[in-house]
């Protein structure tokens, strides 16, 4: 098996982080990657996960990592501003590319990178791993084996980063989005800091009625801060029924002429080399429906981190053996245009706005105004003018819709 040569760009400032665990998984996954090279502005984060990870290529800026050699893969793990800027440069240098979410701030900077990617022979792969996790696959199991019966609704709560629970639901109803009617507003509250740092007086809130093709519909609900349901205990969730059960969350009721039977999802963890690895998660149905860790060997072993290693094993499947990859930007876009969507309805004044999206919405708009303020140029135009700008946390996408 071929080893890919991959640099990440971006190792996060604590312990952790999401980067940081991208680089853990990364790191077993020896059939596949070799951690090449890491690059971080912060010295001292740069050194300590390179020191851990026994890293020798180590660069304190993008430019100085892409110039410095020929890598395979490019990681971008840096702030979400910065994916477009980082992953064109790697696509013209002739390295394939994997972003973090979501696939773009836009369709155009979304549409301009896949078009870079073919150009340059290159693929790109979006690392959205919701629909990837363990129980998520479970699930999509007892879905095709007709046990709830077709998939008729869905219901859909999420905080923000929704496309991520879009992405979810579609995967579980195993068709495309047809249109949306969004319903959004905006409420004032007390001074707080958001999670880029920037002091705000007001939460946005979305809502929404997604049809599917197949004739399914999701209620969709972003409140304003959390859910306005006791019971919730966390702001992220999703339901999809059908005649003959439903699923909430990870429980599964199968309904009866009489009464109903419930089943939970169940993990099954064993101990290797000292460490706690995911072995398989299970529905005791009659007969059991089971998921088994393909990872398991790698000692791959927190559910999300399993969603993380089915992302480089697939990529590198596609990338050494042809193909595409699992999700890629067609996918980040459906799920993505589903949330520009429900703004772009609400905009509209709660009009039926059908998919796929044909123009610009004018949110996107406000976004790349907002881009072209705050660095000074045009990321598609003048790529290499941004190559080494200050990207942070606070991102574009929060100052025009309170997203992250």
């Amino acid at each position: 098996m071929r080893r890919l040569r991959i640099a990440v760009i971006g190792v996060g400032a604590q312990a952790g982080s999401r980067a940081r665990q991208y680089i853990s998984t990364l790191s077993r996954l020896t059939d596949h990657y070799e951690l090449a090279a890491l690059c971080d502005r912060d010295a001292d984060a740069l050194r300590q996960v390179a020191d851990e990870h026994g890293v020798k290529s180590r660069h304190a800026d993008a430019r100085a990592l892409l110039d410095s050699e020929k890598f395979d893969v490019v990681l971008s793990m840096a702030p979400k501003d910065s994916h477009i800027v980082i992953a064109l440069s790697a696509a013209r240098r002739g390295a394939h590319v994997i972003t973090e979410i979501p696939v773009a701030l836009t369709q155009r900077h979304a549409e301009a990178l896949a078009q870079a990617c073919r150009e340059n022979g290159v693929l790109w792969e979006v690392a959205e791993q919701v629909w990837l996790w363990p129980k998520e696959r479970l699930k999509r199991r007892v879905i095709e084996s007709g046990l709830i019966g077709k998939a008729t609704h869905a219901r859909l709560w999420y905080q923000t980063g929704q496309y991520h629970g879009f992405s979810a639901v579609r995967a579980l109803l195993g068709c495309e989005a047809a249109r949306v009617l969004g319903y959004c507003g905006e409420v004032e509250t007390g001074a707080y800091v958001a999670y880029g740092g920037e002091p705000e007086t007001t939460l946005r809130w979305d809502s929404a009625v997604v049809e599917f093709a197949s004739g399914a519909v999701c209620l969709f609900e972003k409140p304003p801060r959390i859910f306005p349901f006791p019971h919730r205990t966390f702001p992220v969730g999703w339901q999809v029924e059908g005649p003959a059960g439903h699923w909430d969350r990870d429980r599964l009721t199968l309904y009866g002429p009489k009464e109903s039977r419930t089943y939970d999802i169940r993990e099954h963890y064993v101990e290797m080399d000292g460490e706690r690895v995911l072995e398989h998660v299970r529905v005791e149905t009659d007969p059991p429906l089971i998921y088994e860790n393909p990872f398991k060997r790698y000692r791959v072993g927190s559910p999300d981190d399993v969603a993380k290693a089915s992302i480089l094993v697939s990529f590198h499947e596609a990338v050494t053996q042809g193909g595409r990859p699992q999700y890629g930007a067609e996918n980040g876009l459906r799920d993505y245009e589903i949330c520009l969507a429900v703004r772009e309805s609400a905009r509209l004044g709660s009009a039926w706005v059908p998919l796929p999206l044909k123009e610009p919405t004018e949110l996107e708009r406000q976004i790349e105004a907002e881009f072209v303020r705050r660095y000074g140029h045009d990321p598609l135009s003048e790529t290499d003018a941004l190559l080494n700008a200050t990207f942070t946390r606070s991102a574009t996408l929060w100052k025009a819709a309170h997203w992250l």
